[in-house]
């Protein structure tokens, strides 16, 4: 007789995000950038944490990730692990830090070794499969990233929204099957529109984590400061400040996690159509 009983792999393998999708459990993210605030993030339910390159916007205060290196990473990857041991953990290959297969796979192993990530994250479609099929011959677990590629901010002319337009939807559905043919374990849409968000997450088996891509995402992440209304300047029109109305920082993250989960947040007013 066969079993419908799905597999829950642990929390600090590159399985989880995929056993949460098929348990039909949204997934709960955030970044992280250092040992307090992870060991917080643990503690308070998130799935799994990004140790994104953002880090060089709000932690060192450049104007975007592209100054961010291999080592910065390394350094705040390692922080991380050290305050969240037994939580998945994704981390950035930052910018030029993946050009060739070659490239790619030197800088995945020193994240994972001396980092001690558990997933690396690059940005990019088909230009990028080379990389992804790299490194998942090395057996290194990787993490795709769609839509607004911050990485590409020059080349796509800013912050704006991608897939509007059918041809450019057209392109990033394709990219996302093609990366899960490549071996993905998951894929990052940063904003595009929800319903382009929705089509992908229903034609995908993988996991989608939505940031500024609707409801319909099978998680959310965002930026840590983000969601606690610390970033300064001008906070993106798709996080919220759970920090606003909460009495500290272990309950906004708690918030935060229990409004993914129960389907609360993001709102349409955090979309983008």
């Amino acid at each position: 007789m066969t079993s419908n009983r799905v597999y829950m792999a642990a929390r600090n393998h590159p399985d989880y995000l995929l056993s949460l999708k098929q348990c039909n459990q949204k997934i709960a993210c955030l970044t992280a950038y250092d040992a307090s605030f992870a060991c917080w993030l643990a503690q308070e339910g998130v799935d799994a944490i990004l140790v994104g390159d953002s880090l060089g916007m709000v932690v060192q205060g450049h104007e975007s990730t592209l100054p961010v290196t291999v080592d910065d990473m390394v350094y705040h990857a390692a922080a991380v692990a050290r305050g969240a041991p037994d939580l998945l953990r994704i981390v950035d290959l930052p910018y030029r830090s993946y050009q060739t297969p070659e490239q790619a796979l030197d800088n995945a192993r020193i994240l994972m070794q001396a980092g001690r990530a558990h997933m690396v994250k690059l940005e990019g479609g088909e230009r990028v499969l080379p990389m992804v099929e790299a490194l998942r011959a090395a057996d290194i677990p990787v993490c795709g990233h769609l839509g607004l590629l911050p990485q590409s901010v020059k080349e796509l002319g800013g912050y704006r929204v991608q897939g509007r337009d059918p041809q450019a939807a057209r392109q990033i559905e394709a990219d996302a099957q093609a990366l899960q043919a490549a071996g993905v374990a998951a894929i990052v849409l940063e904003c595009i529109p929800a319903v382009l968000a929705a089509r992908i997450t229903v034609a995908l088996e993988i996991p989608t984590i939505g940031i500024g891509a609707g409801a319909d995402c099978d998680g959310q992440v965002l930026v840590l400061y983000d969601m606690l209304g610390i970033t300064a300047g001008r906070r993106p029109s798709f996080s919220e400040d759970f920090l606003r109305d909460a009495p500290d920082v272990a309950s906004a993250i708690r918030r935060y996690v229990q409004a993914v989960r129960q389907g609360r947040f993001p709102t349409q007013a955090h979309s983008f159509s």
